[in-house]
């Protein structure tokens, strides 16, 4: 039995209804309701970080599941998430690959991502503690990395040997679940628009022509990119004098017209 061999029958029969609910995942609607049932007695939190893929190459894809409003995955910066994810994915290697739980406060990178303006860099700011595991895919070579957070200013320590126990079925709902069709889901840690190194622009210019070559104005890239639209017109402004054009139809064609895109 392992770790069940020490739950009392009421905890057994209560880790088999999150198991059997778990196992009835399809949708991300089911899974955020999944996740605010029983499973919150165990695992308390408002929000959940999922990040995989290689972290070696930095090619990462992450989820947010969250029943707080506006927190939510495309809404997010994946720019801003790297250094968060690369802290906790360090600090997970650090201690062997096994779960832990923390303080928020003893997380260095998580003022500087809380001084953005999205909804989940706001949210964070209330967050007080948070649970971590991952599971690796010895054949897959990928791994995968799961963050609670909580805004408890503890988690109880019966989370780590919870988490241990529920994580293979956390993460067997997630697979089940179609990734989502926004576009900033897929964007890697390091952005790279085409042409970028051809004209010098900044991996910060490079992201906002990504997002001005799929058609979004500048309200909705610093909406995405949790930053001003008047933040966005000045780097605009930047991208067209180091492409040496004058509006973002110009500086769109040239990038396209680059030696490095297609």
């Amino acid at each position: 039995m392992g770790l069940f061999s020490s739950l009392s029958s009421d905890h057994l029969q209560r880790y088999f209804r999150i198991i059997q609910e778990g196992v009835a995942v399809r949708r991300h609607f089911d899974l955020l309701k999944w996740l605010q049932g029983e499973m919150q007695h165990y695992l308390p939190h408002e929000i959940m970080l999922v990040a995989w893929g290689d972290f070696s190459s930095d090619v990462i894809r992450y989820d947010i599941v969250s029943a707080l409003p506006g927190v939510r995955t495309a809404h997010s910066e994946p720019a801003g998430l790297s250094p968060l994810v690369r802290g906790l994915y360090n600090r997970w290697v650090d201690v062997g690959r096994t779960p832990f739980i923390s303080s928020v406060d003893e997380l260095g990178i998580l003022p500087e991502y809380n001084a953005l303006q999205c909804s989940f860099g706001k949210a964070l700011q209330n967050m007080r503690s948070y649970g971590l595991h991952g599971i690796s895919d010895k054949r897959g070579h990928d791994e995968c990395l799961y963050i609670m957070f909580s805004s408890q200013d503890k988690l109880n320590d019966s989370t780590l040997s919870t988490i241990e126990i529920l994580l293979p079925y956390l993460d067997s709902a997630l697979r089940r679940v179609a990734p989502l069709t926004s576009s900033s889901f897929q964007v890697p840690f390091l952005p790279s628009s085409r042409g970028s190194e051809y004209y010098g622009l900044s991996d910060r210019e490079a992201e906002i022509m990504d997002w001005v070559r799929k058609g979004k104005t500048n309200a909705e890239i610093g909406s995405i990119l949790c930053i001003s639209s008047y933040t966005v017109k000045n780097h605009l402004h930047q991208i067209f004098r180091k492409l040496d054009v004058y509006n973002r139809m110009q500086a769109v064609s040239k990038i396209e017209r680059s030696p490095s895109h297609g």
